[in-house]
């Protein structure tokens, strides 16, 4: 089946006073225009779905693959922008997630589908060899993609990720065991009472929001956050995901087990296999524990750790400009 491409462009530019001095020299119209990025959106009809994808920047491709599972790309912008200026980012709304399209069966939202719906994008935007970021569920399915196409990658960046559920399952496990003991009784309380079918007809296919608090606003805050907390975070606001596809693959027994189909993430003893570049991201006090990614380091032969000081699970908001050199430095390192 052929990929088909709808795309749109979007203009980003300079304020307009620069653009409009007609008197300068043509190096100097040159040097305006080298500030204009051109963004573009649209859709890749790929494996029977319409999967959104934007684009912004120059260079070479560097696809880039959100977590949740089932949240969106947005939650990268504004944070990883300046990676725009050395490389042509492509941002995906995995299937189900965000503006892509959702599934009637929700059997279909696999790590292995996605793998496939990367690829058809790869192929259709005819990106060639591309680098490849992903930051928590996002890592555990660049790595994924790795272990089947890494020979359309020229480097492989993963952030804040896990290779092992068993091996995250035993983090949740400790994490629960360091909150305060009044927080622990009441999130086990609402979990063994369950967490769907709760209050009124709109609210009982999601997380209630006393959960939604105790596990997100209290558990997991300061392994999200740490060096800049986001003012705006809102843990009921966190419950706008594609629940159907959390469901299915996370669970529906909580925050602090990972029980759906990502239970298939047992890839440590596979990480070997992988040759290309790859640098693993993860922040000091992250939700995907520092130990994760030094076993990960361990596993992939020449492989670069930096661990994010004073930074929890979203290290691009953390340490912003850290992590922003950081990726630029991997990705672009001079050769002698």
């Amino acid at each position: 089946m052929k990929n088909h491409i709808v795309a749109v462009c979007l203009l980003i530019a300079m304020p307009l006073p620069v653009l409009a001095q007609k008197s300068k020299s043509p190096k100097a119209t040159h040097s305006a225009a080298s500030n204009v990025y051109v963004q573009e959106e649209g859709f890749v009809s790929v494996n029977g779905l319409m999967i959104y994808y934007t684009t912004l920047g120059r260079g070479e491709p560097l696809v880039i693959l959100h977590g949740g599972p089932g949240a969106s790309h947005d939650y990268f912008l504004p944070y990883v922008l300046p990676l725009a200026r050395h490389n042509r980012l492509i941002f995906i709304d995995e299937r189900g997630s965000g503006r892509s399209e959702k599934l009637e069966d929700a059997s279909g939202y696999t790590i292995e589908n996605m793998v496939e719906d990367v690829e058809g994008v790869r192929q259709a935007l005819n990106l060639g060899k591309i680098s490849l970021l992903g930051h928590s569920y996002g890592g555990a399915l660049a790595q994924a993609y790795a272990l089947k196409y890494q020979h359309n990658l020229s480097h492989l960046i993963l952030g804040s990720t896990w290779s092992s559920t068993r091996a995250m399952n035993d983090v949740f496990v400790r994490m629960k065991e360091t909150m305060a003991p009044e927080l622990r009784d009441r999130i086990d309380k609402m979990e063994a009472a369950g967490l769907f079918g709760h209050g009124k007809p709109y609210e009982q296919n999601r997380y209630t929001a006393d959960y939604m608090i105790a596990a997100w606003g209290e558990g997991y805050f300061p392994y999200v956050y740490h060096n800049r907390p986001d003012p705006n975070y809102d843990p009921i606001g966190q419950g706008n995901t594609a629940w159907d596809l959390y469901r299915e693959m996370w669970g529906e027994h909580g925050e602090f087990v990972i029980d759906g189909n990502l239970k298939s993430v047992e890839y440590t003893d596979r990480l070997a296999t992988i040759k290309v570049p790859t640098l693993i991201v993860v922040g000091e006090h992250d939700e995907c524990d520092p130990s994760l990614s030094k076993v990960m380091q361990a596993k992939i032969a020449g492989s670069k750790l930096a661990i994010m000081p004073n930074s929890g699970h979203m290290t691009f908001v953390d340490q912003p400009g850290l992590f922003v050199k950081t990726v630029d430095e991997f990705l672009h390192v001079k050769k002698d």
